[in-house]
């Protein structure tokens, strides 16, 4: 299995999904070889962990200048600014050059494995994942998290768009992480509908749930909180959050909102709170530890999910297993999994006030849609989710 990231080091959800990816697949007697571009100490014992060592990398010589969710202007910006810093982030201070170099090294990195099946996570993974299965002669499945039209609003870098249409148009099967996504496969990269299998993504929750009175007495005489958490870029849409809460400070002149993340957007979003007079009502923490997030899911009367196209949405599952009513877009894959939660077109602001403002004044409703969580939660677990990529294996070795 080809992955970019892995917690603890990563860098959003395709670090998260592949991670429960994986260890649902370990419960299924499933042996995995976890293949990633740094050394990442995962703490699972039962994976094999390869990566390219020193040695290897310093025979491969490549630079492309690019980097994750880039536009033209921060690709200039940046490489007239680049420090020693960016080094140290997860991509480095060129995402391109990353992803080739990885490419290159895939098949000499598992010559000595013997798989069944090759599986590869997005786009930076494609390449590698078709290089190492003609090697071992394996079938290939790609899976989809997301895609360049998502995170770049449908003004994809071509360099990625075309990486990641060949790609994928070179896999046995695709697996895509909602209706969503596929029919975006469909659409847009002319994929057949039969090559693409839907499994969306699961969540398995680390903690016991909370009973709705408990969390109802805890919240009691508090001024209500309203959450947003996600990279502040276009594809999740912090701009409208900050108009709903205009909107809804009207109804609710004591509502509290908190923006956690981090990303481009952030120095624009601190000044359009100030020009809406949202200084006093809106905190942005930056980006946030696991520990941090589930304390503002705790501490949160209501989670906003705005996102403009959203493949999935591991955030909206986090926030219903810590006993928040959550809103979501309807631009969404995992809006195709709540049942019991708000749905709203990305680009209603007026709907979505009004859904927020119901769940502060309506409690018995609010509870139940906390007391909903735990039932889709036991379904929608990583083991579950797992048995079904395990198929789609067992039918590519069979046919």
């Amino acid at each position: 299995m080809f992955g970019w990231e892995y917690p603890p080091k990563h860098s959003g959800g395709l670090g998260v999904a592949c991670q429960g990816l994986v260890r649902g697949l370990l419960k299924h007697n499933v042996q995995v070889t976890l293949v990633l571009p740094s050394l990442v100490d995962a703490g699972d014992d039962d994976i094999q962990i390869l990566h390219p060592t020193t040695e290897l990398l310093n025979t491969i010589k490549v630079m492309s200048d690019l980097q994750p969710y880039d536009s033209t202007l921060s690709y200039l910006s940046r490489r007239t600014s680049i420090g020693d810093d960016s080094l140290s982030e997860l991509y480095g201070p060129d995402l391109g050059a990353a992803v080739e170099r990885y490419t290159a090294l895939s098949v000499e990195m598992t010559k000595n494995t013997n798989p069944d099946v090759v599986h590869c996570h997005d786009w930076m993974t494609l390449e590698a994942g078709i290089r190492a299965a003609r090697h071992h002669r394996k079938p290939l499945i790609a899976h989809v998290h997301a895609t360049e039209l998502d995170r770049t609003h449908f003004q994809p870098n071509e360099w990625i768009s075309s990486r990641e249409r060949r790609g994928l148009m070179q896999a046995d099967r695709i697996v895509a992480v909602s209706h969503y996504t596929k029919n975006m496969l469909i659409k847009h990269y002319g994929i057949p509908a039969d090559r693409i299998a839907v499994v969306h993504n699961g969540h398995d929750a680390h903690r016991s749930p909370v009973s709705p009175a408990i969390l109802s007495a805890s919240r009691h005489g508090k001024s209500p909180l309203i959450l947003f958490l996600g990279r502040m870029t276009l594809q999740k849409n912090p701009w409208q959050f900050l108009e709903i809460a205009s909107h809804v400070r009207h109804y609710r002149p004591d509502a509290q909102f908190v923006m956690a993340g981090d990303g481009p957007m952030l120095p624009e979003l601190i000044d359009r709170a100030c020009t809406l007079g949202l200084q006093d009502q809106v905190v942005f923490t930056g980006k946030v530890n696991n520990r941090e997030a589930m304390a503002l899911y705790e501490a949160a009367d209501c989670f906003v999910m705005p996102s403009v196209s959203e493949p999935f949405g591991l955030v909206a599952l986090e926030a219903i297993a810590h006993g928040t009513p959550v809103i979501v877009s309807k631009q969404s894959g995992v809006s195709e999994v709540l049942d019991h939660a708000f749905k709203v077109d990305y680009w209603d602001t007026a709907k979505m006030t009004d859904c927020i403002v119901t769940i502060l004044r309506e409690q018995p409703l609010a509870q139940q849609l906390r007391s909903e969580a735990p039932r889709l939660l036991q379904r929608l677990n990583w083991k579950n989710q797992a048995y079904k990529i395990k198929s789609l294996y067992q039918n590519l070795i069979q046919s």
